[in-house]
């Protein structure tokens, strides 16, 4: 038999990941990238351990977690900085999008075709077309229809990566009315996000006009956020319009099939849209590489439909009361409480040893 045609659109975290699982034996893959270049500026992600399994089959775990920082713990805190829920790291480990993309592309073979084009409509003719082409994603708007188009949400994402690593009393997520800002560490520097509601957009967004905005925004906040934002820049800081995907029962439509944000992006409160990007396509590559397409296929579907549609329902959930108008009191006292209650049930752990 000949090789199978493959037609991977989009060469972000899932296009190069599946580009570096497949077979190379068996299948002649073509990756579609509209960027000449990688991106030299991005946040940090935190990969949790089912994304360091897939990082493992793609051979790249070490590298990451020698370029990486380990997240040890944080503590969601309030504006001031007081916390009031701590947070274990539970073995993740950050690196930033541009290194994991670097460290991705190492892992696609030779073997791979790589077009530096916009793709405006799906390409069909191939044995399995995938569209890894993020929440804008073309494939899933020519195959699933207008109804599945992204939608923009009310919220701005600001981010950046600075000089300085934080100290650990620092590390965590500040929630206000309304706002969220985030401090971790990122190998040698500190990643910093932030979330709230904004005008700005929701298509290409000034990132100076956004940092201007975002200091503004923050100057009552703790002395580590505002001594981050002082030294932010715009070349080293990314500003965007969130944005989501409806529901989707099913990523697969004959032989095109959905992964990463194209089927199922989500806010980003829980820190899981690149993970599950990672997984996504490990999980289809191993499994084209065991199986006929068709039942692929439907493995696929079952091991990963339910899974990411409830992360996606769960993120949104955990987004509207992060990011909350109203009820702060209320949403912080409960907060507090749960700390108080984990910090006793972790000192009765380590008491009981």
């Amino acid at each position: 038999m000949g090789m199978k045609k493959v037609d991977i659109i989009g060469g972000g975290i899932a296009g190069l990941a599946l580009a570096g699982v497949l077979d190379p034996g068996r299948f002649d893959v073509t990756l579609h990238e509209q960027r000449p270049q990688l991106p030299t500026v991005g946040t940090t992600l935190a990969m949790w351990p089912q994304a360091q399994r897939a990082l493992s089959d793609l051979g790249i775990l070490g590298a990451v977690r020698s370029r990486g920082a380990i997240i040890k713990s944080g503590a969601l805190r309030s504006p001031s900085g007081e916390p009031m829920l701590s947070m274990e790291g539970e073995g993740l480990v950050g690196i930033s999008r541009p290194e994991l993309l670097k460290l991705l592309d190492t892992a696609v073979p030779d073997t791979v075709t790589r077009v530096a084009r916009r793709v405006e409509r799906t390409p069909r003719g191939a044995w399995l077309t995938v569209g890894a082409d993020g929440v804008n994603s073309v494939v899933r708007r020519d195959m699933w229809g207008r109804r599945s188009a992204a939608r923009p949400t009310a919220f701005l994402a600001v981010r950046g990566v600075v000089p300085g690593t934080p100290a650990p009393e620092d590390v965590g997520e500040y929630w206000g009315r309304g706002e969220i800002f985030g401090l971790a560490p990122a190998g040698d520097g500190t990643n910093w996000y932030a979330s709230y509601r904004s005008d700005l957009g929701p298509d290409k967004v000034d990132v100076a006009e956004a940092l201007d905005a975002t200091r503004t925004r923050y100057a009552r906040h703790s002395p580590a956020v505002q001594g981050v934002l002082a030294i932010a820049t715009a070349e080293n800081s990314l500003a965007q319009r969130i944005w989501t995907t409806p529901p989707l029962r099913r990523y697969v439509r004959s032989n095109v099939v959905l992964v990463g944000d194209a089927a199922h992006a989500m806010t980003p409160n829980l820190g899981r849209g690149a993970c599950e990007a990672l997984i996504d396509a490990v999980t289809l590559g191993k499994l084209l590489n065991e199986l006929p397409l068709e039942k692929a296929l439907a493995a696929y579907g079952r091991k990963r439909v339910l899974r990411t549609q409830q992360l996606r329902l769960a993120s949104s959930l955990m987004g509207s009361v992060a990011l909350a108008q109203g009820m702060q009191p209320l949403r912080d006292s409960l907060l507090k409480q749960a700390g108080k209650r984990i910090a006793r049930s972790r000192e009765r752990d380590r008491t009981s040893k």
